[in-house]
C-alpha cells in the first residue's frame, strides 16, 4: 500500500503540495487529475522518490519510502516521467533492456528470462519491429511507446506514468489505455497523470482530484465526477452524462 501523510513538497520557496494525506488503492488504476500547475506531476514524482518532501512522508507497505534501498525500490515502483531524454545513439532494444537493470547482477548481463521479458513487452507495445533502430530516429509516438516498453520491462508492482498519452494519436492513446488495463489485470497498481477527463473516467478505477496543491476529493469516478466538481476545480461548465459505451461518467462542455 502506498500512501502519504501530511505531505508537503516545495521547489525552493514555492510550496507545490500542502499537507496532503491520501492512500493509493492497491490493485487499481488511479488517475491524478486537476488543472495545470495544481501539483499532479510533483505528487507523482514524490511518490516515486524523485522529489524530497519538505514535511510529512510517503509510506510504502508501512515503511517510509526513503528507507528503501535503491535497487529494491526499483523492483517495486517504476516511473515514466513527462520529460524523456534518451542517450545518444541508443537503440530501442537497448533502451527497453535498461528496464531490467534492477534485476541484473553486478556484471550487468541479462539472463534468458530478462531477454524474454524484453521481447514480450516490445511485442505488446508494438516496437519489436524497430528494435535495432536508434531511439532518436523515431517519431514522437514511436519514441513514447519505446519508453513505455522500458517501464513495462521493469516489472514493478506499481507503475506510474506522467501524461503518457503525450505525442500519441487517438488510436495509440486508446491502445495505451488498454495496455494500462492489461497491466492492471496482471496485478499491477497503476498511477497515471491524465489531462483527458473522459479518458480518466472511462479507463481508471479511482480519481484523485487536486487543486492548488491540495486534495479536493478522491473516489470512484461514478461518485466524485460531477458538474459541480468541474465548476469548482476547472472553472468549467459541463453536463455530466453516462458514456453510452463504457457506462462511465463523461463530461460535455456547455
Amino acid at each position: 500500500m502506498l500512501c502519504t501523510k501530511q505531505l508537503s513538497v516545495a521547489y525552493g520557496d514555492n510550496t507545490i503540495i500542502r499537507d496532503l494525506s491520501l492512500t493509493i488503492p492497491e490493485g487499481k488504476i488511479t488517475a491524478l487529475i486537476g488543472p495545470n500547475g495544481c501539483g499532479k506531476s510533483t505528487l507523482l514524482k514524490t511518490l516515486a522518490r524523485i522529489n524530497k518532501p519538505v514535511s510529512g512522508d510517503v509510506y510504502f507497505d508501512n515503511q517510509p519510502l526513503h528507507q528503501y534501498p535503491d535497487k529494491q525500490l526499483a523492483q517495486r515502483i517504476s516511473l515514466l516521467p513527462q520529460m524523456l531524454v534518451s542517450p545518444e545513439g541508443i537503440t530501442v532494444r537497448k533502451l527497453v533492456e535498461y528496464g531490467r537493470s534492477p534485476y541484473v547482477s553486478h556484471w550487468g548481463k541479462l539472463s534468458y528470462k530478462d531477454k524474454d521479458i524484453v521481447d514480450q513487452v516490445m511485442e505488446e507495445t508494438g516496437v519489436l519491429a524497430m528494435a535495432d533502430k536508434q531511439v532518436e530516429s523515431l517519431s514522437g509516438g514511436q519514441r513514447q511507446r519505446a519508453w513505455i516498453a522500458m517501464v513495462m520491462a521493469q516489472d514493478a508492482d506499481i507503475v506510474m506514468m506522467d501524461e503518457p498519452t503525450t505525442y500519441l494519436d487517438l488510436s495509440h492513446q486508446v491502445d495505451l489505455m488498454h495496455l494500462m488495463r492489461r497491466m492492471n489485470d496482471k496485478g499491477k497498481t497503476v498511477v497515471v497523470v491524465l489531462h483527458d477527463l473522459n479518458q480518466a473516467c472511462r479507463y481508471c478505477d479511482y480519481l484523485v482530484v487536486l487543486n492548488d496543491g491540495q486534495l479536493v476529493v478522491q473516489g470512484e469516478p461514478e461518485t466524485v465526477f460531477t458538474a459541480s466538481l468541474l465548476k469548482e476545480v476547472f472553472s468549467f461548465d459541463a453536463h455530466v452524462v453516462k458514456d453510452p459505451v463504457a457506462n462511465s461518467p463523461m463530461c460535455i462542455a456547455l
